[in-house]
């Protein structure tokens, strides 16, 4: 018997978004594998796909023989003229197979087959999208949450936000639209999540069939990519993101440089009226963006790192890679910033560690003889 397949190939290639080749392919070696369990065949079980007719075949090659020991593999000689006038004793020939004769269960079978090869392809076509999405801002749906990680719907896939990756002050329920950098993309295997240097847990694969998505809104590069967004002379390379520092969803450091002279990166990057940098704020739940101009004498950059405190000395200390600085009694607590979130994120910033001393402690520090080594 023939079997119609055009329609379904097109509806599941369709629906699934591969290519109907592989629907053929997957529906051809699910039959063959079908009739091979139901038969005990290896190697004699022919499948065919007739476009030009639209018709899926099978064939079974059965030994022409006066004895019939095994039906599913022997056939009289009377029979096989049927298929082939010139059939003889000892030859073979292919006789069609009514996929009716192959009854529901071997049916059953090739649906599986069918199911895991095209599952297995459609894995591979969403790792690939996706894979090309690593390091990119997306927007989808929070669909639920499981233990502390939300499940956002990207369309295709539905992707986590690990608890440790969300920014701790913001509060999301069901249906909200999120917007989010995607970390990782996995085909296999699962993502680590680590705690001061040790791995605290696992993130799992919602669905074993699709590739793992991870998201991240505290990580540097979601900040990088939104003010990308803003400012379209990033994008144009006019001006260059050197260096992000975060404690996110309470402040930021981002280091800012144009080679053209004509070009104020930090006027730029902040906006008329700070509206750019605002933008990015209100979407990291009020997130304090500092931008300041990074510079390559590593002194200078770190006086602005500091900002808004002005520190009036500094001692650098380039074998140690620290620096010393002076500012006034009144601005220690602004240099150093609530819970100390300033000079931390100065730190992170320029890779330097910073002592921040008042101006008098400063000056005793330098009448102070040093040691060497």
């Amino acid at each position: 018997m023939a079997v119609k397949l055009k329609n379904v190939i097109e509806a599941v290639a369709r629906e699934k978004n591969v290519p109907e080749e592989i629907i053929e392919k997957a529906l051809i070696d699910g039959i063959r594998t079908a009739v091979q369990k139901e038969y005990g065949y290896r190697d004699n079980v022919r499948v065919v796909f007739d476009k030009e007719n639209d018709e899926l075949k099978v064939f079974l090659r059965k030994r022409v023989s006066p004895f019939i020991e095994n039906p599913k593999r022997d056939i009289t000689p009377e029979e096989a003229k049927k298929y082939d006038p010139d059939a003889e004793v000892g030859k073979y020939v292919d006789v069609p197979l009514s996929l009716e004769d192959l009854g529901r269960i071997a049916l059953n079978a090739a649906k599986e087959v069918i199911s895991h090869r095209v599952a297995k392809v459609e894995k591979n076509i969403l790792y690939r999208e996706f894979k090309d999405l690593e390091g990119k801002v997306v927007t989808g749906t929070v669909r639920r949450f499981e233990d502390g990680d939300i499940i956002v719907d990207l369309g295709r896939v539905e992707a986590v936000l690990p608890a440790e990756e969300q920014i701790k002050k913001e509060n999301y329920k069901i249906g909200d639209r999120i917007r989010a950098l995607i970390l990782r993309v996995l085909k296999d295997g699962s993502f680590p999540i680590y705690e001061k240097g040790k791995v605290k847990r696992h993130i799992h694969p919602i669905d074993r069939d699709k590739p793992l998505v991870v998201l991240s809104r505290t990580h540097p590069n979601f900040l990088r990519k939104l003010i990308e967004i803003e400012v379209p002379e990033i994008q144009e390379g006019e001006i260059e993101i050197k260096a992000i520092a975060r404690e996110p969803g309470e402040r930021a450091k981002v280091a800012v440089y144009s080679e053209d002279k004509n070009i104020d990166p930090v006027g730029v990057v902040v906006g008329l009226k700070g509206s750019r940098i605002q933008n990015v704020t209100n979407e990291l739940a009020g997130e304090k963006i500092d931008v300041i101009q990074w510079d390559p004498d590593p002194a200078k950059f770190i006086m602005r790192a500091l900002s808004p405190a002005k520190p009036k000395k500094w001692r650098l200390l380039e074998d140690e890679k620290r620096i010393e600085v002076a500012v006034p009694k009144n601005e220690l607590s602004l240099a150093i910033g609530k819970g100390g979130i300033n000079a931390k994120l100065a730190h992170k910033l320029t890779g330097w560690h910073i002592d921040i001393l008042s101006e008098e402690d400063f000056e005793r520090l330098q009448q102070l003889p040093r040691s060497k080594g």
